[in-house]
């Protein structure tokens, strides 16, 4: 009844022509996908873009024997039929749209593009009791199974252990400059940076409320400078670090994370107490700070613990100093 009044018909619904026509056009848009998915990883993946290729050919060779059934069956002219049209068809969001997706992704969002097109098919023959439309949607269904075991096999033929950890690399490479690095930069930034205003505004009032505000400005407003000043310093095309607001997101948020870690404390009403608790949140951002720079970026781990812990305690004794004068 209701599908009376939807601009989508409901997949039951549909005629067993219309139903290759819409598997004719599903094959020509996974065929597209993964050539974009090749085409975007060829410079720096070639051996995935290779998979790609490949997994794209396989797509053609598919649809090319649904047009000759549809010949066969019901002539040469294929109703205009996509999924977007097709209530109860597995939509797919348009995530390939995005430029900055990484290997990753895009290795997962391809099998569950197959798994959903085959788990969609082999339901949808259980479904129906005409004997031919079951055979159809039953060889569609082995259809894209056997497209994942293609895509094992292409996996296999091009991406070799020194491929894939070639890649692997690359990708985590691409990551630590994305989203690590600017990060980081943040998160010491809005340690580092805030412990002087804090802690001078402690010292110097013993007003763990006022140290709270002063401390929660202090974090936020640096969060928002560092997080513009990240996007508009560099669009990452020259660079190849990536996309500008993903690196400003990062270095926004954690350089008020960073911040707010040891302003938090002054919301107790006791101001040792609260004090007491903030120097313990600064030693633990420290030593993260020092964690993430040997983990990620290869600093000697005892460099790391000089540049940002003695850098840290010079800021803290200035602002207690100040404060307390």
């Amino acid at each position: 009844m209701l599908s009376r009044f939807s601009s989508r018909r409901h997949f039951d619904d549909l005629s067993e022509q219309e139903v290759l026509a819409l598997a004719i056009s599903s094959e020509e848009d996974d065929a597209l996908i993964y050539r974009t998915f090749a085409q975007r990883l060829r410079d720096d993946f070639p051996a995935s873009a290779a998979v790609f290729d490949g997994m794209a050919e396989e797509e053609d060779g598919h649809r090319h024997r649904l047009i000759e059934l549809h010949r066969a069956r019901f002539g040469e002219v294929i109703p205009l039929i996509r999924r977007e049209h097709v209530s109860g068809y597995h939509a797919r969001s348009p995530v390939w749209l995005d430029p900055d997706l990484g290997l990753d992704r895009i290795r997962g969002i391809a099998r569950q593009m197959e798994n959903a097109a085959g788990s969609f098919y082999a339901a949808a023959a259980r479904r129906t009791t005409d004997a031919r439309t079951r055979d159809l949607l039953g060889s569609l269904a082995a259809a894209e199974a056997g497209h994942v075991q293609k895509a094992d096999r292409l996996e296999a033929e091009h991406l070799t252990a020194d491929a894939r950890e070639a890649e692997d690399q690359s990708a985590h490479r691409q990551f630590v400059l994305t989203w690590v690095q600017p990060g980081l930069a943040g998160l010491m930034d809005g340690s580092v940076s805030t412990l002087a205003p804090i802690f001078a505004t402690a010292f110097a009032t013993r007003d763990p409320w006022t140290t709270f505000l002063v401390g929660a400005a202090a974090s936020i407003g640096a969060g928002i400078s560092m997080g513009f000043t990240e996007v508009a310093s560099d669009d990452g095309v020259i660079s190849g670090r990536g996309s500008a607001w993903k690196r400003g997101v990062a270095t926004g948020v954690m350089t008020t994370l960073g911040g707010m870690g040891h302003a938090l404390p002054y919301l107790i009403p006791d101001f040792w107490t609260a004090t007491t608790i903030a120097l313990i949140v600064v030693f633990v951002e420290l030593w993260a700070i020092v964690w993430i720079q040997n983990r990620y970026m290869q600093t000697p781990f005892l460099r790391a613990t000089f540049q940002v812990v003695l850098g840290g305690a010079l800021v803290f004794a200035a602002g207690a100093l100040i404060g307390a004068g």
